[in-house]
């Protein structure tokens, strides 16, 4: 509701005429239809109880709006009132661990505008109203921070690019306020430091004194651990012993989730300040992306993914296709995650398909990914990987991603299916991303099993 901060920094600075007209739009478009909602539940606002980003995006804007040119101090509270009401929708679209399963831009943008709401609240009550003390925001916060696989890389879950990245203002406020000590991050962030901004009224809550600014910087960082497991979601981070390691993402989850992508089981392993194994991300927003034939695109449905084909099937969607945890161990030296994602597949007499990590910190690291499937009566099955680098085969049983005269080296995957024949198919995912199409390397299995191990060891390339 950028014309309300507008003329509210201006002021008389507007022609009269001007002003009016700002008012009556904003009556007309936003006050009005909001008012008339929460009275009478007329016009229907679907993102007043939606749990996506629109809620929070929408709020924050009509509250802040309200709050910056309603003259009323009964009306500016019903404003805030309301708020605090449909907000709880927004908080019920993360799990209680904190994760986002929108993807890193839209907890920038969705969590982003919740920050900019309760910012604005907290100054406007003279900080009588602070839901950044509430206990479940802490961990919804900290996914920012927490999905940091090794520096500077994030995976690309869901509707994300793969060169997303938490927002330095975001995460310099978030930092002093929760005292993650974060100086570097402060320096840049807090204030003025940020720079300019595209929006009026973040620039109005972060470039001037907030509540942020007003508490001390923390006398040191905290680290972050060697893992971080969202046990709600099913997503575990990995980080090496040793800044030159092997680092992983792995993905539980379930197949209806926010901007869902159908990717049970889907995972990203990052080696200095690259990612030779991905999960794609998503694809530029058509009429189709949000249709009934979303998911004929390939970066969006499994076969954009590093996951099994089975019996010819790719995954289908919905909350069923859910992976279960079946086991997570955690040592200094080592940490397995499995999975049953049998789920994901609506493949008649599929009676087994487990996904087992085990993720190393010895040496420069590796991780292992175990894929056991059985059937009532043979069938095809394959795995895969996805990436945006080169790639040879560098032995019968072994391929070689990404390049090895570079700084950070590529990384080699042994390949071990017990004996049973396989062929590797490549295909490059033609869809519209706004960048080079990754590679889908298909592990297809010659023959159809009955039972079947396939076994994937990734390791820094020698």
């Amino acid at each position: 509701m950028e014309p309300g901060h507008l003329a509210y920094w201006l002021g008389e600075r507007l022609s009269e005429d001007v002003r009016k007209l700002i008012g009556d739009e904003l009556n007309r478009r936003a006050f009005q239809p909001f008012e008339g909602y929460v009275q009478t539940g007329q016009p229907e606002l679907w993102w007043a109880t939606g749990t996506n980003n629109w809620n929070a995006v929408c709020l924050a804007g009509v509250t802040g709006a309200a709050l910056a040119a309603v003259e009323s101090p009964q009306r500016r509270a019903f404003f805030a009132a309301a708020a605090e009401r449909y907000i709880e929708y927004f908080l019920q679209g993360f799990t209680p661990d904190g994760y986002c399963s929108e993807g890193m831009g839209y907890w920038n943008y969705g969590f982003g505008n919740y920050i900019s709401l309760a910012e604005t609240l907290h100054q406007a009550s003279g900080g009588r109203i602070d839901w950044l003390a509430d206990p479940r925001i802490a961990p919804i916060a900290g996914f920012g921070r927490r999905m940091e696989i090794l520096p500077g890389l994030y995976p690309a879950f869901a509707d994300c690019s793969v060169n997303a990245r938490p927002d330095t203002a975001l995460m310099a406020f978030l930092s002093r306020r929760f005292g993650w000590g974060l100086r570097d991050t402060e320096r840049r962030g807090l204030l003025t430091a940020s720079g300019p901004s595209g929006s009026l009224f973040e620039l109005g809550l972060y470039a001037f004194p907030n509540s942020a600014s007003a508490r001390p910087a923390a006398e040191a960082s905290t680290p972050l651990p060697p893992r971080d497991w969202f046990p709600d979601a099913g997503i575990l981070i990995c980080r090496p012993a040793s800044p030159d390691g092997l680092a992983v993402a792995l993905k539980g989850g379930h197949n209806a989730e926010h901007h869902n992508h159908n990717d049970v089981g889907s995972f990203v392993v990052a080696l200095g300040r690259t990612a030779p194994l991905v999960d794609p991300g998503g694809e530029v927003y058509t009429a189709r992306t949000f249709s009934g034939r979303r998911y004929e695109s390939k970066l969006l449905n499994s076969f954009g993914h590093p996951v099994p084909r089975v019996a010819g099937q790719l995954q289908q969607t919905g909350s069923k296709a859910a992976a279960k945890v079946l086991q997570t161990e955690w040592t200094d030296t080592a940490d397995t995650l499995a999975l049953d994602i049998r789920s994901a597949y609506p493949v008649k007499g599929l009676e087994k398909l487990q996904r087992t990590f085990h993720f190393s910190r010895t040496g420069r690291g590796a991780l292992e990914v175990v894929d056991e499937v059985q059937f009532a009566a043979p069938e095809a099955f394959e795995t895969a990987l996805i990436t945006f680098d080169s790639w040879t085969q560098t032995a019968a049983n072994q391929l070689t991603l990404g390049d090895r005269g570079r700084r950070d080296g590529g990384v080699q995957v042994d390949i071990d299916t017990g004996g049973a024949a396989f062929t590797i198919r490549a295909e490059e995912i033609q869809e519209d991303r706004n960048g080079p199409p990754p590679t889908r390397l298909g592990i297809a299995l010659e023959q159809p099993v009955r039972t079947a191990t396939v076994r994937l060891t990734i390791r820094p390339a020698p």
